[in-house]
């Protein structure tokens, strides 16, 4: 199913001695993170875990390998024995006797070991050209040394060491070897991990506690949502069972998180339990762990600072002719989607329509966008010629005039059941409960100040419920200036 990616490129390891740069630490602010995401590295990287989800769609374990290139068997050989030479240090260099919560200092005494020889394990798998340009990313896996901690960042600096392996051939980009990378390698060294974690008391690096996803660790979920995504067998919410058997890596990092925390699920792994009860289905599950892996570890500069590029993870803006306005990681994002859609005409048929409705629907409305139902005539007001009436329409305005319903008229709208003897000159809308008598007002024959002109046409509407207005008056209500009728005139006028 890998097939349906693009292909990794290659780096002929003739040429990796031509590199113009080792590996080293480039991200050190928020802005080299935004650099980052253009960067031929995040778009090799991102497409490279892509691929490894897909390898392992459907596949359960325990794994039985199949038959692969003698190369290639014997690089996952000797990667697997590598990891467990790294084990057995540990039973070397036991735990010092301290009093401190988190990190012994033998582990200082195990990365020490580390660094001395880690060229010389490296050349076994490797071919010698190789090892200075995959050794950063190697020494970078297993914590720090320093700080005596472990997280995600580390994780995915070794996720980068196979990547560099692949790119330059040392792995085939085939599904079935990219399937021994994740249920082999990946799997010896994320036990390698945990039991430097449990031994030597290794601090979570950058965790964010309970809101985090795991403290230490991030693709066994992408990876085991991955196993379980095309499947309907397995609910989303078995992860709250107890015990889970270990036949995909999400239930085995389920399991992790049990053996080192106590308490109540829910209160201790707040994330994975919301995603257990608020999400249906797995490839949703899925989706939503590579988008917030992308966001969570490879877009955090606290993460990932320490993570060496250059060299064969280049440090080169994706060239533009690829897609000049997606990012490198939207690229990979981009490319499995097309393989989703690919797979179904029907997508593609629904989206070919509605790109022809929008294209013809741009031709016939060059200006401000119109419904599907409006006209040019409905949609243009005609310009007002009255003198008289301060707040004309500019003819500029008219071309801009708002986009008319298809109930709409040229005359003002008026309810269904207001009758045309029942408008006013200006439009007004009568309710069933007036007459004629109660909405009309005489229009302004002569040119009065505006305000009288608009007291006569915004006589308010009498509810049926109104009581009968008082009988017209003499005196001062008979002084009242020319077009300034009010309700209790037009009443008694008609009446």
């Amino acid at each position: 199913m890998s097939s349906r990616l693009p292909q990794l490129r290659e780096v002929p390891i003739s040429t990796v001695e031509r590199l113009p740069e080792l590996p080293s630490q480039k991200i050190k602010s928020d802005h080299d993170i935004e650099t980052w995401r253009t960067t031929r590295s995040y778009y090799d990287f991102s497409l490279f875990i892509r691929r490894l989800c897909e390898s392992v769609v459907g596949r359960t374990l325990p794994y039985e390998p199949q038959e692969t290139s003698e190369l290639t068997a014997q690089a996952v050989s000797s990667v697997l024995s590598l990891l467990e030479t790294l084990d057995g240090w540990i039973d070397e260099i036991p735990p010092q006797d301290s009093p401190q919560r988190f990190g012994n200092l033998a582990f200082r005494t195990w990365g020490k070991r580390l660094e001395e020889n880690a060229s010389a394990l490296l050349a076994i798998p490797a071919p010698s050209p190789l090892v200075p340009h995959i050794l950063p990313y190697f020494l970078t896996s297993f914590g720090s040394f320093v700080r005596m901690d472990y997280g995600t960042g580390h994780e995915a600096s070794f996720a980068m060491f196979l990547a560099c392996l692949t790119l330059t051939r040392v792995f085939e980009p085939e599904e079935e070897e990219e399937r021994q990378l994740v249920f082999l390698v990946l799997m010896r060294y994320l036990k390698l991990c945990w039991r430097l974690q449990d031994v030597y008391r290794l601090e979570p690096a950058g965790s964010h506690g309970v809101w985090g996803l795991d403290d230490s660790c991030f693709l066994p979920y992408i990876f085991g949502s991955a196993q379980l995504r095309d499947q309907t067998e397995i609910p989303v919410d078995a992860v709250l069972g107890y015990p889970l058997p270990p036949t995909n890596l999400y239930f085995m990092a389920i399991m992790r998180i049990h053996e080192v925390k106590h308490g109540p699920f829910y209160e201790h792994s707040s994330q994975l339990h919301a995603i257990a009860t608020g999400v249906q289905a797995w490839s949703k599950v899925h989706t939503g762990l590579l988008k917030m892996f992308e966001a969570e570890v490879l877009g955090k500069r606290v993460v990932v600072q320490h993570i060496p590029l250059g060299g064969i993870m280049e440090w080169e803006p994706v060239s533009s002719a690829a897609n000049p306005d997606s990012s490198a990681g939207n690229l990979a994002l981009a490319a499995a989607n097309t393989a989703s859609s690919a797979a179904s005409p029907a997508s593609l048929s629904k989206s070919s329509a509605s790109s022809s409705k929008s294209s013809a629907s741009s031709s016939a409305h060059p200006g401000p966008t119109a419904a599907p139902w409006a006209t040019a005539a409905a949609a243009i007001a005609p310009p007002s010629t009255s003198k008289g009436n301060s707040t004309a329409v500019p003819a500029s305005a008219t071309a801009q005039a708002p986009t008319a319903a298809p109930w709409a008229s040229r005359s003002p709208a008026s309810a269904p059941w207001a009758s045309q003897s029942s408008m006013t000159a200006q439009g007004l809308t009568a309710a069933p409960w007036t007459s004629q008598a109660a909405t009309t007002a005489p229009r302004a024959t002569s040119r009065a100040p505006q305000a009288a002109e608009c007291a006569s046409c915004a006589a308010p509407t009498v509810a049926p419920w109104a009581l009968p207005p008082p009988a017209r008056t003499t005196g001062a209500a008979a002084t009242r200036s020319a077009g300034a009728s009010s309700v209790e005139d037009t009443i008694a006028e008609d009446g």
